[in-house]
Protein backbone atom coordinates (compact mmCIF):
# COMPACT_ATOMS: atom_id res chain seq x y z
CA UNK A 1 0.00 0.00 0.00
CA UNK A 2 1.65 3.39 -1.16
CA UNK A 3 2.08 5.67 1.84
CA UNK A 4 -0.33 8.70 1.85
CA UNK A 5 1.34 12.02 2.18
CA UNK A 6 0.52 13.92 5.55
CA UNK A 7 -1.20 17.42 5.05
CA UNK A 8 0.72 20.50 5.86
CA UNK A 9 1.94 21.38 9.28
CA UNK A 10 2.99 24.48 10.31
CA UNK A 11 6.42 25.76 10.97
CA UNK A 12 6.98 26.80 14.03
CA UNK A 13 8.79 29.87 14.89
CA UNK A 14 9.28 29.12 18.39
CA UNK A 15 8.94 25.67 20.88
CA UNK A 16 6.61 27.67 22.86
CA UNK A 17 3.54 26.71 20.33
CA UNK A 18 3.21 23.43 20.16
CA UNK A 19 -0.25 22.69 19.82
CA UNK A 20 -0.94 24.58 16.76
CA UNK A 21 -2.48 22.01 13.86
CA UNK A 22 -1.65 18.69 16.59
CA UNK A 23 0.25 15.79 14.01
CA UNK A 24 -1.67 13.45 16.22
CA UNK A 25 -5.06 14.80 15.23
CA UNK A 26 -3.96 14.19 11.70
CA UNK A 27 -3.90 10.44 12.17
CA UNK A 28 -7.44 8.05 12.06
CA UNK A 29 -9.58 8.34 14.94
CA UNK A 30 -9.69 5.31 16.92
CA UNK A 31 -11.19 4.61 20.09
CA UNK A 32 -9.72 7.38 22.80
CA UNK A 33 -6.72 6.39 24.28
CA UNK A 34 -5.50 2.44 24.74
CA UNK A 35 -5.20 0.88 28.22
CA UNK A 36 -1.66 0.32 29.77
CA UNK A 37 0.17 2.79 26.46
CA UNK A 38 2.96 4.91 28.13
CA UNK A 39 4.48 7.36 26.11
CA UNK A 40 8.04 5.50 25.27
CA UNK A 41 11.28 7.53 25.43
CA UNK A 42 12.22 9.51 22.55
CA UNK A 43 15.94 9.59 20.72
CA UNK A 44 16.82 11.64 17.82
CA UNK A 45 18.51 10.79 14.60
CA UNK A 46 20.18 13.31 12.37
CA UNK A 47 21.07 12.37 8.50
CA UNK A 48 24.06 13.79 7.10
CA UNK A 49 23.93 12.54 3.76
CA UNK A 50 27.49 13.09 2.43
CA UNK A 51 30.53 11.24 1.92
CA UNK A 52 34.09 11.91 0.23
CA UNK A 53 32.66 8.75 -2.15
CA UNK A 54 30.39 6.42 -2.54
CA UNK A 55 31.11 3.21 -1.45
CA UNK A 56 29.88 -0.23 -4.04
CA UNK A 57 28.26 -2.27 -1.30
CA UNK A 58 26.07 1.47 0.37
CA UNK A 59 22.47 1.24 -0.16
CA UNK A 60 21.97 4.31 2.72
CA UNK A 61 20.99 7.76 1.50
CA UNK A 62 24.56 9.21 0.99
CA UNK A 63 26.12 11.17 -1.68
CA UNK A 64 29.55 12.10 -2.86
CA UNK A 65 30.77 15.30 -1.37
CA UNK A 66 31.54 18.26 -4.05
CA UNK A 67 34.24 20.48 -3.23
CA UNK A 68 32.72 22.36 -0.35
CA UNK A 69 29.71 21.43 1.92
CA UNK A 70 26.77 23.30 2.39
CA UNK A 71 27.58 23.21 6.31
CA UNK A 72 25.45 26.66 6.97
CA UNK A 73 22.35 26.08 5.21
CA UNK A 74 21.63 22.39 6.37
CA UNK A 75 22.26 23.07 9.69
CA UNK A 76 19.80 25.54 9.01
CA UNK A 77 17.41 23.25 7.33
CA UNK A 78 17.97 20.94 10.19
CA UNK A 79 16.85 22.83 12.64
CA UNK A 80 13.68 24.16 11.15
CA UNK A 81 13.15 20.17 10.10
CA UNK A 82 13.21 19.71 13.86
CA UNK A 83 10.90 22.72 14.18
CA UNK A 84 8.18 20.75 12.41
CA UNK A 85 8.62 17.69 14.93
CA UNK A 86 8.33 19.31 18.19
CA UNK A 87 4.38 18.88 18.86
CA UNK A 88 5.38 15.56 19.01
CA UNK A 89 7.65 15.77 21.85
CA UNK A 90 5.22 16.10 24.26
CA UNK A 91 7.70 16.79 27.13
CA UNK A 92 9.79 14.02 27.09
CA UNK A 93 13.57 14.86 27.05
CA UNK A 94 16.07 13.24 24.15
CA UNK A 95 17.72 10.16 25.80
CA UNK A 96 20.00 10.12 23.17
CA UNK A 97 20.94 11.87 19.63
CA UNK A 98 22.81 9.98 16.76
CA UNK A 99 24.67 11.66 13.67
CA UNK A 100 24.52 9.01 10.66
CA UNK A 101 24.98 9.40 7.54
CA UNK A 102 26.58 9.62 4.93
CA UNK A 103 29.74 10.43 6.72
CA UNK A 104 29.11 12.99 9.87
CA UNK A 105 32.57 13.23 10.49
CA UNK A 106 33.02 15.56 7.72
CA UNK A 107 31.63 18.38 9.27
CA UNK A 108 33.01 20.78 10.78
CA UNK A 109 32.56 20.77 14.57
CA UNK A 110 31.37 24.27 14.37
CA UNK A 111 28.61 23.48 12.50
CA UNK A 112 28.17 20.49 14.58
CA UNK A 113 27.98 22.84 17.61
CA UNK A 114 25.67 24.87 15.90
CA UNK A 115 23.38 22.04 15.40
CA UNK A 116 23.59 21.16 18.98
CA UNK A 117 22.87 24.41 20.54
CA UNK A 118 19.75 25.02 18.65
CA UNK A 119 18.56 21.19 19.31
CA UNK A 120 19.24 21.60 22.79
CA UNK A 121 17.04 25.28 23.02
CA UNK A 122 14.20 23.35 21.40
CA UNK A 123 14.28 19.97 23.21
CA UNK A 124 15.62 19.33 26.48
CA UNK A 125 18.70 16.85 27.21
CA UNK A 126 18.46 14.53 29.66
CA UNK A 127 20.95 14.65 32.16
CA UNK A 128 23.05 11.49 31.16
CA UNK A 129 22.25 11.51 27.75
CA UNK A 130 24.58 9.52 24.90
CA UNK A 131 25.17 11.42 21.65
CA UNK A 132 26.57 9.56 19.51
CA UNK A 133 28.69 10.93 15.84
CA UNK A 134 29.22 8.37 13.22
CA UNK A 135 33.27 8.52 11.68
CA UNK A 136 35.27 7.41 9.16
CA UNK A 137 39.42 6.38 10.08
CA UNK A 138 40.79 8.83 7.66
CA UNK A 139 43.42 11.41 9.06
CA UNK A 140 40.89 14.05 8.29
CA UNK A 141 38.47 13.18 10.44
CA UNK A 142 40.91 11.85 13.67
CA UNK A 143 41.93 15.66 13.58
CA UNK A 144 38.58 16.62 14.53
CA UNK A 145 37.54 14.01 17.44
CA UNK A 146 39.23 16.73 20.43
CA UNK A 147 36.88 19.43 19.00
CA UNK A 148 33.92 16.85 18.49
CA UNK A 149 34.64 15.23 22.03
CA UNK A 150 34.29 19.15 23.79
CA UNK A 151 30.99 19.55 22.31
CA UNK A 152 29.61 17.22 24.52
CA UNK A 153 29.33 14.45 21.73
CA UNK A 154 30.14 11.45 23.99
CA UNK A 155 30.54 8.19 21.94
CA UNK A 156 31.72 7.57 18.51
CA UNK A 157 30.91 5.13 15.82
CA UNK A 158 34.17 4.42 13.70
CA UNK A 159 33.66 2.74 10.13
CA UNK A 160 36.45 0.35 9.96
CA UNK A 161 34.96 -2.40 8.36
CA UNK A 162 38.15 -4.37 7.87
CA UNK A 163 41.75 -3.52 8.56
CA UNK A 164 43.46 -5.63 5.35
CA UNK A 165 44.09 -4.01 2.60
CA UNK A 166 42.67 -5.94 -0.60
CA UNK A 167 39.75 -6.23 1.58
CA UNK A 168 39.12 -2.54 1.70
CA UNK A 169 39.97 -2.10 -1.53
CA UNK A 170 37.32 -4.46 -2.77
CA UNK A 171 34.48 -2.44 -0.35
CA UNK A 172 36.14 1.01 -2.06
CA UNK A 173 36.80 2.54 1.51
CA UNK A 174 39.72 5.10 1.30
CA UNK A 175 41.15 4.59 4.34
CA UNK A 176 43.70 2.10 5.15
CA UNK A 177 44.12 -0.69 8.01
CA UNK A 178 46.76 1.54 10.14
CA UNK A 179 44.62 4.61 9.81
CA UNK A 180 42.20 2.31 11.23
CA UNK A 181 44.15 1.63 14.51
CA UNK A 182 45.16 5.54 14.82
CA UNK A 183 41.79 6.08 14.95
CA UNK A 184 41.06 4.33 17.57
CA UNK A 185 44.29 5.67 19.68
CA UNK A 186 42.86 9.05 18.54
CA UNK A 187 39.52 8.66 20.17
CA UNK A 188 40.96 7.24 23.31
CA UNK A 189 43.33 10.55 23.34
CA UNK A 190 40.60 12.54 22.86
CA UNK A 191 38.41 11.84 25.80
CA UNK A 192 35.95 9.22 24.48
CA UNK A 193 35.69 6.39 26.66
CA UNK A 194 32.94 4.84 24.72
CA UNK A 195 33.53 4.15 20.92
CA UNK A 196 31.79 1.60 18.80
CA UNK A 197 34.10 -0.15 15.76
CA UNK A 198 31.95 -1.11 12.87
CA UNK A 199 33.29 -4.37 11.15
CA UNK A 200 32.05 -6.51 8.12
CA UNK A 201 32.38 -10.29 7.50
CA UNK A 202 31.77 -12.36 4.90
CA UNK A 203 33.99 -10.10 2.11
CA UNK A 204 34.80 -10.77 -1.16
CA UNK A 205 37.30 -14.25 -0.82
CA UNK A 206 37.62 -13.45 2.80
CA UNK A 207 39.00 -16.70 4.99
CA UNK A 208 37.99 -17.54 8.19
CA UNK A 209 41.56 -17.03 9.31
CA UNK A 210 40.91 -13.38 7.61
CA UNK A 211 37.92 -12.88 9.83
CA UNK A 212 38.95 -13.72 12.97
CA UNK A 213 42.31 -12.02 12.25
CA UNK A 214 39.89 -8.59 11.55
CA UNK A 215 38.37 -9.22 14.91
CA UNK A 216 41.38 -9.64 16.46
CA UNK A 217 42.83 -6.37 15.60
CA UNK A 218 39.63 -4.57 16.80
CA UNK A 219 39.62 -6.08 20.09
CA UNK A 220 43.57 -5.26 20.81
CA UNK A 221 42.07 -1.93 20.28
CA UNK A 222 39.86 -2.17 23.13
CA UNK A 223 36.39 -0.61 21.90
CA UNK A 224 33.58 -0.65 24.08
CA UNK A 225 31.49 -2.04 21.92
CA UNK A 226 31.60 -3.74 18.26
CA UNK A 227 28.99 -4.08 15.68
CA UNK A 228 30.23 -7.07 13.37
CA UNK A 229 28.01 -8.01 10.86
CA UNK A 230 27.88 -9.97 7.26
CA UNK A 231 28.20 -7.92 3.76
CA UNK A 232 24.99 -8.42 1.90
CA UNK A 233 24.25 -7.52 -1.53
CA UNK A 234 21.56 -4.90 -1.74
CA UNK A 235 19.67 -3.21 -4.64
CA UNK A 236 20.35 -0.37 -6.15
CA UNK A 237 24.38 -0.83 -5.30
CA UNK A 238 27.28 -1.08 -7.66
CA UNK A 239 28.04 -4.60 -6.19
CA UNK A 240 24.01 -5.57 -7.18
CA UNK A 241 25.03 -5.28 -11.04
CA UNK A 242 28.44 -6.39 -10.50
CA UNK A 243 28.35 -9.09 -7.43
CA UNK A 244 31.52 -9.66 -5.86
CA UNK A 245 32.49 -13.26 -4.77
CA UNK A 246 31.72 -14.27 -1.33
CA UNK A 247 32.38 -16.87 0.52
CA UNK A 248 30.37 -20.36 0.20
CA UNK A 249 27.37 -20.51 2.91
CA UNK A 250 29.59 -23.19 4.54
CA UNK A 251 32.49 -20.70 5.15
CA UNK A 252 30.25 -17.52 6.44
CA UNK A 253 28.64 -19.90 9.09
CA UNK A 254 32.00 -21.22 10.46
CA UNK A 255 33.02 -17.48 10.37
CA UNK A 256 30.46 -16.36 11.90
CA UNK A 257 30.40 -19.44 14.67
CA UNK A 258 34.35 -18.98 15.36
CA UNK A 259 33.61 -15.13 15.53
CA UNK A 260 30.93 -15.31 18.22
CA UNK A 261 33.59 -17.52 20.45
CA UNK A 262 35.93 -15.24 20.02
CA UNK A 263 34.04 -11.94 20.96
CA UNK A 264 32.45 -14.27 23.67
CA UNK A 265 36.04 -14.92 25.41
CA UNK A 266 36.98 -11.42 24.95
CA UNK A 267 33.99 -10.51 27.31
CA UNK A 268 31.90 -9.10 24.15
CA UNK A 269 28.56 -9.88 25.23
CA UNK A 270 26.21 -10.28 21.91
CA UNK A 271 23.18 -8.69 22.57
CA UNK A 272 21.56 -8.24 19.45
CA UNK A 273 22.14 -9.72 16.12
CA UNK A 274 25.16 -7.92 15.01
CA UNK A 275 25.79 -5.78 18.29
CA UNK A 276 28.64 -7.15 20.73
CA UNK A 277 29.20 -4.56 23.75
CA UNK A 278 31.60 -4.64 26.77
CA UNK A 279 29.03 -4.88 30.07
CA UNK A 280 26.82 -2.31 30.55
CA UNK A 281 28.40 -0.19 27.21
CA UNK A 282 25.81 -1.66 24.63
CA UNK A 283 24.50 1.22 22.27
CA UNK A 284 21.40 2.88 24.55
CA UNK A 285 20.06 4.84 20.85
CA UNK A 286 20.23 1.32 19.39
CA UNK A 287 18.36 -0.25 21.99
CA UNK A 288 15.60 2.82 22.07
CA UNK A 289 14.90 1.69 18.26
CA UNK A 290 15.16 -2.24 19.21
CA UNK A 291 12.45 -2.00 22.54
CA UNK A 292 10.25 0.22 20.25
CA UNK A 293 10.98 3.77 21.81
CA UNK A 294 9.99 6.97 19.79
CA UNK A 295 12.41 8.74 17.58
CA UNK A 296 12.31 11.92 15.47
CA UNK A 297 14.23 12.44 12.48
CA UNK A 298 15.99 15.02 10.63
CA UNK A 299 17.77 15.83 7.60
CA UNK A 300 17.55 14.27 4.12
CA UNK A 301 15.92 11.03 3.49
CA UNK A 302 15.48 10.59 7.38
CA UNK A 303 12.85 8.05 9.03
CA UNK A 304 11.11 8.55 12.56
CA UNK A 305 8.62 6.38 14.38
CA UNK A 306 6.38 8.58 16.63
CA UNK A 307 3.81 7.78 19.60
CA UNK A 308 0.84 10.18 20.37
CA UNK A 309 -0.44 9.94 23.76
CA UNK A 310 -3.78 8.27 22.84
CA UNK A 311 -1.84 5.48 21.81
CA UNK A 312 -1.65 6.21 17.78
CA UNK A 313 1.64 5.35 16.27
CA UNK A 314 3.19 6.30 12.92
CA UNK A 315 5.91 6.70 10.46
CA UNK A 316 7.32 9.34 8.28
CA UNK A 317 10.02 10.18 6.53
CA UNK A 318 11.79 13.26 4.85
CA UNK A 319 12.44 14.27 1.91
CA UNK A 320 15.25 12.26 0.23
CA UNK A 321 17.51 14.28 -2.12
CA UNK A 322 19.90 17.07 0.06
CA UNK A 323 19.16 19.56 -3.04
CA UNK A 324 15.64 19.18 -2.58
CA UNK A 325 15.72 18.84 0.98
CA UNK A 326 17.80 22.16 1.27
CA UNK A 327 15.42 24.22 -0.86
CA UNK A 328 13.25 26.44 1.61
CA UNK A 329 9.94 26.24 -0.83
CA UNK A 330 9.51 22.47 0.35
CA UNK A 331 8.25 20.93 3.09
CA UNK A 332 11.16 18.62 4.88
CA UNK A 333 8.03 15.72 5.39
CA UNK A 334 8.08 13.31 2.21
CA UNK A 335 5.00 11.38 3.77
CA UNK A 336 3.54 9.95 7.12
CA UNK A 337 1.61 6.76 7.66
CA UNK A 338 -0.20 5.50 10.69
CA UNK A 339 -0.16 2.46 12.18
CA UNK A 340 -2.68 0.02 12.04
CA UNK A 341 -3.60 -1.78 15.40
CA UNK A 342 -3.13 -5.25 13.20
CA UNK A 343 0.09 -4.30 12.08
CA UNK A 344 1.25 -3.17 15.90
CA UNK A 345 2.38 -6.43 17.02
CA UNK A 346 4.78 -7.44 13.79
CA UNK A 347 6.13 -4.23 13.81
CA UNK A 348 7.15 -4.56 17.88
CA UNK A 349 8.20 -8.40 17.42
CA UNK A 350 10.47 -7.19 14.35
CA UNK A 351 12.13 -5.27 16.92
CA UNK A 352 12.51 -6.64 20.22
CA UNK A 353 13.31 -10.22 18.76
CA UNK A 354 16.42 -8.86 17.79
CA UNK A 355 17.93 -8.12 21.16
CA UNK A 356 19.73 -12.09 22.83
CA UNK A 357 17.40 -11.65 25.82
CA UNK A 358 14.50 -10.14 24.00
CA UNK A 359 12.13 -7.98 26.37
CA UNK A 360 9.38 -7.89 29.60
CA UNK A 361 6.26 -8.94 28.40
CA UNK A 362 4.35 -6.39 29.58
CA UNK A 363 6.77 -3.78 27.66
CA UNK A 364 4.46 -5.22 24.49
CA UNK A 365 1.23 -3.48 26.06
CA UNK A 366 3.53 -0.33 26.97
CA UNK A 367 4.45 0.81 23.75
CA UNK A 368 1.30 -0.66 21.69
CA UNK A 369 -1.64 -0.37 24.19
CA UNK A 370 -2.48 -3.98 23.25
CA UNK A 371 -3.19 -6.75 25.71
CA UNK A 372 -1.00 -9.80 25.44
CA UNK A 373 -3.23 -12.06 25.52
CA UNK A 374 -3.32 -10.99 21.54
CA UNK A 375 -0.20 -12.74 20.45
CA UNK A 376 -1.20 -15.59 22.28
CA UNK A 377 -1.81 -18.00 19.43
CA UNK A 378 0.64 -17.07 16.96
CA UNK A 379 3.54 -17.15 20.44
CA UNK A 380 2.55 -20.57 21.12
CA UNK A 381 3.04 -21.56 17.35
CA UNK A 382 6.26 -20.33 17.46
CA UNK A 383 7.89 -21.89 20.65
CA UNK A 384 5.97 -25.44 19.45
CA UNK A 385 8.74 -24.72 16.47
CA UNK A 386 11.61 -23.65 18.81
CA UNK A 387 11.70 -20.36 17.43
CA UNK A 388 10.87 -18.57 20.45
CA UNK A 389 11.78 -19.40 24.35
CA UNK A 390 8.31 -20.72 26.69
CA UNK A 391 8.54 -17.99 28.97
CA UNK A 392 5.55 -16.39 30.09
CA UNK A 393 7.84 -12.97 31.55
CA UNK A 394 9.65 -12.53 28.51
CA UNK A 395 9.34 -12.17 24.49
CA UNK A 396 12.58 -13.67 23.70
CA UNK A 397 13.69 -15.86 20.74
CA UNK A 398 15.32 -18.88 21.10
CA UNK A 399 19.30 -19.62 19.16
CA UNK A 400 17.00 -20.90 16.26
CA UNK A 401 14.52 -18.08 16.64
CA UNK A 402 17.27 -15.42 16.02
CA UNK A 403 19.29 -17.60 13.14
CA UNK A 404 16.04 -18.12 11.49
CA UNK A 405 14.20 -14.48 12.30
CA UNK A 406 11.92 -13.78 9.33
CA UNK A 407 10.71 -17.54 9.36
CA UNK A 408 9.67 -16.24 13.48
CA UNK A 409 8.26 -13.17 12.22
CA UNK A 410 5.76 -14.78 9.56
CA UNK A 411 4.07 -16.02 12.67
CA UNK A 412 2.67 -12.33 13.65
CA UNK A 413 1.99 -11.06 10.11
CA UNK A 414 -0.92 -9.04 10.21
Amino acid sequence: MSPTPSPPAPRLGHPASPYLLHPCSRLPEGEGSKSGFELPPLALYIHIPWCVKKCPYCDFNSHAAGPTLPEEEYVDALLADLDEDLPRVYGRPLSSIFFGGGTPSMFSAKALGRLLQGVERRVAFAPDIEITLEANPGTFEQAKFRDYRSLGINRLSIGVQSFQADKLKALGRIHDGDEAVRAADMARAAGFDNFNLDLMHGLPQQSIEDALSDLRIAIAQAPTHLSWYQLTVEPNTVFWNQPPEVPEDDILWDIQEAGQALLAAEGYAQYEVSAYAQAGKAARHNLNYWTFGDFLGIGAGAHAKLSCPDGSISRSWKTRLPKDYLDSGKRFSAGERALGVDELPFEFLMNVLRLTDGVASELFTQRTGLPLSLLAEARSAAQQRGLMLADPARLVATREGQLFLNDLLQYFLP
